[in-house]
């Protein structure tokens, strides 16, 4: 068997972003420490040394509150949070090196020590910074103390540091009529001095950097590059590194002794978060230097990435290379970001059921199939990733269970049972082998390019040819045929060699299983270097099955298992308003939530009776842009199909569509009740088709 190019082995530190220490883990963590884990396994399965270290982002104001919440310490909240992220990251067999937190000595020491070679080498400077102070709690307020309306879309109850509705980000005093989460009370414009970093001086290097490369890879991927390169040139600005108490945090050193305490700003100590859990991991492991890590003189012997959320670019590719650069560390060699998770096509609802927590999904789901999945859609660049249930389903049950599993399902009864579980001494189809073999170079480089997607198919290409060669060779057909035994040995065996060489590609992805197909064929191992050597007079184990179905029951009670009632809490230091028999009516709905329903005026262009159904039309709606909706609705006994032919009515277009016994129903037309009738809201006959009515 040819020989396929190997490379050195090198030494990799690899991190996923920190998540934040005040709630459960989401498939929105998932994908990116999915993500992570499979490159990190890849590398490790092509024979270079990776090391994967993680922790929880946990200071900051929202920890305060959250522990408030809870009747806790701020410690105590965060310990318990950082056990329950380690516990869902288990189950989706992340394999972490070290997983700490951001509350450490290792952390402290080394933001210290960050902050102090930054402030002797003129990159920190103090300024004179209005803040909003509560006049009843005698103290500033953080943004995450503070609560208005959004001073760019007017959105109410926002935070003092970002919308949450359109997503600008601004300062806490451009709040239009703020008020103290605290008190309650209406805030107060007070002078303080805040420490920053003072990030224009690195103008030039960051220009420099964000559109580089090392050894011939860039550090970010061009459209993040094209971005950050429309900031650069905008002109940076000094970043605020500074919080006044009372904050969850680390203190700064060295301010003077007649000034009140400041602390470091969250976003200063997270991304320090990855160094102290690396050190923290250095000394329990001798095989690991932090300086040959992290030292700038070591740069060329090692290497770092970080694998991030497109949310976060700007802390990972500015702030941060200019912070280890001012402080005599050695930057990263790629930032890599992705995009946020979809499900369904649309943003994850608590109310849908489609915010579903790692916990929820791996009571109902076996981990494995979301990693498959994962990987299945992403590529190296920043696109959002749609979770679709139905494709999840039909990914799985096709491509893992009736591609690659059933090669194996369909030729280990005959080795076992009827060869003392032998394979052939001989390989019967070296053409064919040697070609899926040779396939795992462009599969391993797709790994390395983190184009999962680009790999799945290469794999499942190769799993198409196995299955088509068991197809064409019908062991069981052979079976049933005097003289034939040798035929059908060898014809399993070159079946089991292509089913080996698949799990070795597919094990980054799926290690559990990869686990349980290394036990089944008897190998010690499935490293990339080792699937060159084929299995021949090799000695298998009774198959066991390796994956069941994915049945559409189990992601119906998950997602049913995730479906939330949002009820609204008090704010912290205000007592919750006593309900109104108004407030507490069935038939009272948010404004919010009202602002959501999208209408639109429609043309029924064709209405019919439904057989089997006496309450219901089914209506063809021509909702714009020559797009059609097929409809049902509960009107057939106020009217005829004729009645509302060529009507202009009113489409309720964004409602999730329903299947039903007749068909699926894609949105719903407003009709009102008078005189114990429904009327169909009809529009007149200039009315716009597909005009957005407000």
């Amino acid at each position: 068997m040819q020989q396929t190019n190997q490379t050195s082995s090198r030494n990799i530190l690899v991190t996923s972003a920190l998540p934040y220490a005040n709630g459960d883990i989401h498939l929105g963590h998932l994908v990116e420490h999915i993500q992570t884990d499979i490159w990190v396994r890849a590398m490790k399965a092509q024979g270079h040394k990776v090391t994967y270290v993680c922790a929880d982002d946990a200071h900051g104001t929202a920890i305060t509150l959250k522990a408030d919440e809870a009747n806790t310490s701020p410690e105590d909240f965060i310990s318990k949070v950082r056990e329950a992220h380690e516990t869902d990251f288990s189950k989706f067999l992340i394999g972490y090196d070290n997983y700490y937190t951001t509350h450490s000595e290792e952390n402290r020491e080394m933001s210290e020590l960050i902050y102090n070679r930054l402030n002797e080498a003129g990159y920190i400077v103090s300024e004179d910074v209005e803040q909003l102070f509560d006049p009843e709690k005698q103290m500033f307020l953080a943004d995450r103390y503070v609560k208005g309306e959004c001073p760019n879309c007017d959105t109410p109850e926002q935070y003092g540091d970002n919308c949450e509705s359109c997503s600008a980000t601004y300062n806490a005093t451009e709040l239009k009529n703020p008020y103290s989460t605290l008190s309650g009370a209406t805030p107060v414009l007070k002078s303080s001095k805040h420490y920053f970093f003072d990030l224009p001086q690195f103008q030039d290097f960051l220009k420099a950097w964000t559109t580089g490369q090392t050894n011939g890879k860039q550090h970010l991927q061009s459209s993040v590059s094209n971005k950050l390169n429309e900031w650069l040139d905008s002109g940076l600005i000094k970043w605020d590194i500074s919080r006044d108490a009372p904050y969850f945090g680390f203190k700064i050193p060295n301010t003077p002794a007649d000034e009140p305490d400041k602390y470091f700003y969250v976003w200063l100590d997270a991304p320090v978060g990855y160094m102290a859990s690396f050190n923290n991991l250095c000394k329990r492991r001798s095989d690991l230097s932090f300086d040959d890590y992290w030292l700038a003189e070591y740069a060329d012997k090692t290497e770092i990435y970080h694998f991030i959320g497109k949310d976060i670019i700007s802390f990972h590719s500015l702030f941060w290379p200019a912070m280890l650069t001012g402080a005599n560390f050695r930057t990263p060699n790629g930032v890599f970001a992705h995009g946020f998770l979809t499900v369904n096509g649309e943003k994850m609802s608590k109310s849908r059921g489609t915010f579903i927590k790692a916990s929820t999904y791996a009571q109902h789901l076996h981990p494995e199939y979301l990693r498959y999945y994962f990987a299945s859609k992403l590529s190296d660049t920043v696109e959002d990733l749609n979770l679709d249930m139905a494709e999840f389903m039909q990914k799985v049950n096709s491509d893992l269970v009736g591609k690659v599993v059933n090669i194996a399902s369909r030729s280990a009864g005959f080795i076992y049972k009827k060869y003392d579980g032998k394979l052939s001494d001989t390989c019967s189809e070296p053409e064919l082998l040697e070609g899926i073999v040779n396939a795992g170079d462009e599969i391993a480089q797709a790994y390395e390019n983190r184009e999962f997607a680009k790999a799945m198919r290469l794999i499942m290409a190769c799993a198409d040819k196995a299955n088509e060669y068991i197809d064409n060779k019908k062991p069981w057909a052979l079976a049933k045929q005097e003289g034939k035994e040798q035929e059908v040995q060898d014809a399993c065996s070159v079946a089991l060699n292509i089913f080996r060489q698949l799990v070795t590609y597919l094990a980054p992805v799926l290690p559990e299983l990869a686990d349980n197909a290394k036990a089944f064929l008897n190998v010690d191992d499935l490293l990339f270097s080792s699937r060159t050597e084929l299995l021949l007079g090799h000695e298998i184990n009774k198959f066991k099955p390796l994956m069941q179905r994915v049945e559409q029951k189990q992601i119906d009670t998950m997602i049913d298992a995730s479906k939330q009632t949002i009820a609204a809490a008090p704010e912290p230091g205000k007592k919750a308003e006593k309900p109104t028999k108004k407030d507490t009516s069935p038939n009272y709905i948010d404004i919010k939530d009202f602002a959501k329903v999208e209408m639109k005026v429609a043309k029924v262009i064709d209405c019919n009776h439904v057989e089997g159904a006496d309450k219901l039309l089914q209506l063809t709606l021509d909702v714009g842009e020559e797009n059609t909706r097929n409809v049902f609705s509960g009107i057939r006994k106020f009217y005829e199909p004729e009645q509302l032919q060529g009507k202009k009515v009113i489409c309720v277009t964004n409602l999730a569509p329903r299947k039903m016994k007749f068909g699926v129903s894609e949105g719903m037309v407003i009709s009102a009740e008078k005189d114990g009738k429904l009327v169909v809201a009809t529009m007149p006959e200039e009315a716009e088709i597909g005009s957005v009515l407000a």
